[in-house]
């Protein structure tokens, strides 16, 4: 039987003796505590060394950083001989035959390993998510991986090393930092000064606690675990993600009961207990039978990855759920000036002639902002998600009187915001998915994946559709059995209305297929025709003598405002679904038919228990592109979704069976003058009524 011995500088009250197998081999593990006593560390690795297989020392500090230049090399190893153990250990080493080690190299193979393999199992969990290291220092190769997921990093070390007020906010600032102006600092009485300054050391203690409190991640050096986070409250914890090593179960109940929702344990649990990474790393020595310096990352990286071993990053869920939380952003904007009037700011100048009017031309010039935090989305398959609302100051009077250029300036300047923020996607909202190219020149220049929402709008429109012919009553419907109904679809070439005819080809008995390229038109019925084979296809290019006969209308054109259907000539009770951006039908067209039902979009309600500021819908409900952008959080596709003026069929079934998956439901349809209820619905249906029986004669 194998023999390891691990010999720390820490507490002999934790001292413990048992045995395993590893790797197929009996090991005898056995700890004994020194109590900081360095002389008897040594004495029992001189007296132990015919016993051991290996040795592992514990709670000794080791020089962490990057020393690339050498005069800087030769002056830090100077100091390092001097502020910790690394000399010592290395005379150490010289006069045993045994191997000796700290556990050094399996902490910087498990850091990487750990984020490395987590990112790609989580699909992006470390995306542009705020992370807060105690110490670059000690998590330096970490630090190193994390930036190639996250510009969003914080590094305390100057604050808790050196009393010095002041983040480091990149890791090119902490390589720096690692190759002098650490060792520098060791000899500036710094903290001596914080110590009797106090209201410096309470500004320090302040703000660590805010940068705690706006972090999603916290990483936590195994060394001296309680003095980083000892005080911290569940107001700074709750919630988080806590990245450290070799989690005790006294730590894990200490983050359970402040809340953290999630313990990335970087070092494997390879035995029934846990141990130090110095015993995990004296145990792989002692069973490849190999010195310390002979083993490759390689090496340490294929037992980690081997199933046999299961040496894997350990999660921990506290409160025994396992949960994600993933991020979105998605920008808004003022419809029109009763949106502005609406604004305490703006009251006292309503009366005052031309007012509102500069107020809504300097608002268009005003940087974005944060309109509301959007929080207790959770869907059914256990995945939640947070974001902002990030409002553009334009209304679209304003962007349409501006360049595309001059939108996409504060589109871009939304997207550095939201990734500052943390999230992950952004999604563009109303008007600004419509000005210029839809989001594929931002979606080039952003940082962050952007998705315009479209295809959720497009099936979220026909849903809406669907849910206003039965609630209107007037066409029977049977469950497994398409509609007996005649429907058109005015644009049905272009990229909503190609989706919305291939909808209501599966839906509807008959579609008529309305543009002004009979060419085109013909393409598509074809198309349709193959994926469909039994509904009754028609291609119209004067659609007005057949308008009397449809039951429903989509209108999906390019037509800016432009008058594409009279409305006069539908028939009593007709539903017509306008998801043209601007709107194909203006309130003065729809107030002339009350008898019609025109349908502006179909709402969404969110699954869970969401909390945001008033958007201009009940509360829980989201417009079908933000619900878009959730959705695709929700599933953790931090991607470019929808974007541009062809909308990829595909992506429309996906994005409604997702939106299935995560327990999004139709929540209203919505008008001209807002969202219908059962009572509005009924008089437009009353009137029809009446108005089919007096044609009728």
């Amino acid at each position: 039987m194998k023999q390891v011995i691990s010999i720390s500088l820490g507490s002999k009250a934790n001292d413990y003796e048992f045995q395993t197998q590893f790797l197929g081999q009996k090991f005898k593990i056995k700890r004994i505590g020194t109590n900081g006593d360095y002389d008897k560390m040594a004495e029992l690795l001189v007296q132990l060394d015919d016993e051991a297989d290996a040795f592992g020392l514990g709670s000794v500090k080791l020089p962490s950083s990057n020393k690339s230049n050498p005069l800087i090399k030769m002056v830090t190893n100077i100091l390092d001989s001097v502020r910790d153990d690394s000399a010592k250990i290395a005379k150490l080493r010289s006069r045993l035959k045994t191997p000796v080690t700290t556990g050094d190299h399996l902490i910087n193979v498990a850091h990487e390993w750990a984020l490395r393999s987590l990112q790609f199992e989580h699909s992006g969990y470390f995306n542009n998510a705020r992370v807060l290291f105690f110490s670059g220092m000690n998590c330096f190769r970490m630090a190193k991986v994390m930036s190639e997921f996250t510009d969003n990093i914080m590094f305390a070390d100057p604050i808790i090393e050196n009393g010095i007020s002041k983040f480091l906010n990149s890791f090119k600032d902490l390589d720096l930092y690692a190759q002098g102006i650490h060792d520098i600092l060791r000899w500036v009485p710094s903290k001596r000064l914080t110590s009797s300054a106090l209201p410096l050391k309470k500004w320090n203690t302040y703000i660590l606690r805010k940068a705690i409190q706006k972090a999603h991640i916290i990483v936590v050096p195994y060394n001296n675990f309680y003095d980083y986070v000892g005080d911290c409250t569940p107001e700074e914890l709750g919630g988080k993600t806590i990245i450290t090593t070799t989690a005790y179960d006294d730590r894990i109940e200490f983050l359970k009961n402040q809340g953290v929702n999630l313990i990335i344990d970087t070092t494997p649990k390879i035995l029934k207990r846990v141990v130090g990474v110095n015993v995990q790393e004296a145990l792989v020595i002692a069973a490849l039978e190999k010195k310390r310096h002979q083993i490759t990352d390689e090496e340490l990286l294929e037992l980690m990855s081997a199933e046999k071993t299961g040496l894997r990053p350990r999660l921990v869920y506290p409160s025994g759920d396992p949960r994600r939380i993933c991020r979105f952003a998605f920008v808004i904007h003022p419809l029109s000036q009763e949106q502005f009037k609406l604004e305490k700011t703006v009251k006292p100048f309503i009366n005052i002639p031309g007012a509102v009017d500069a107020v809504e031309k300097v608002i268009a010039y005003a940087p974005p902002w944060v309109y509301s935090k959007v929080t207790g989305i959770k869907s059914p398959a256990g995945s939640e998600a947070e974001g902002w609302l990030i409002t553009v100051g334009g209304t679209p009077k304003q962007m349409m009187s501006h360049s595309p250029e001059f939108t996409y300036k504060r589109l871009l300047m939304a997207a550095r915001m939201a990734k500052r923020l943390g999230a992950q996607i952004m999604g563009l909202g109303a008007f600004t998915k419509v000005v210029g190219d839809a989001g594929v020149t931002v979606a080039k220049k952003a940082a962050i994946p952007i998705t315009t929402g479209n295809s959720y709008s497009a099936s979220g429109a026909l849903w809406a559709a669907a849910d206003a012919v039965r609630r209107m009553g007037l066409i029977k419907i049977e469950d497994g059995k398409k509609i007996n109904g005649k429907t058109m679809v005015f644009g049905a070439t272009g990229a909503i209305g190609s989706v919305c005819s291939r909808l209501l080809a599966m839906a509807f008995d008959e579609v008529y297929l309305c543009g002004r390229n009979i060419i085109k038109l013909m393409a598509l019925k074809e198309s349709i025709q193959k994926e469909t084979p039994k509904v009754k296809l028609h291609t119209v290019v004067n659609p007005d003598k057949y308008l009397e006969d449809m039951d429903v209308i989509v209108t999906a054109t390019s037509g800016m405002g432009k008058k594409i259907l009279d409305i006069t000539k539908v028939k009593p009770g007709c539903v017509i679904t306008d998801v043209a951006r601007p709107l194909d039908l203006s309130p003065e067209d729809v107030a002339k038919r009350p008898d019609v039902l025109v349908i502006e979009s179909g709402e969404i309600l969110l699954p869970g228990k969401p909390k945001l500021k008033d958007i201009g819908l009940p509360k829980g409900v989201a417009y079908a592109c933000l619900a878009e952008t959730i959705v695709l959080a929700l599933e953790g596709r931090f991607e470019v979704f929808t974007i541009g003026r062809d909308i990829e069929w595909e992506k429309v079934k996906t994005i409604y069976k997702l939106g299935l998956k995560h327990g999004m439901k139709l929540a209203a349809i919505s008008g001209v003058n807002g969202v219908y209820s059962d009572k509005d619905i009924k008089k437009v249906r009353d009137l029809a009524l009446k108005a089919r029986k007096k044609k009728n004669g």
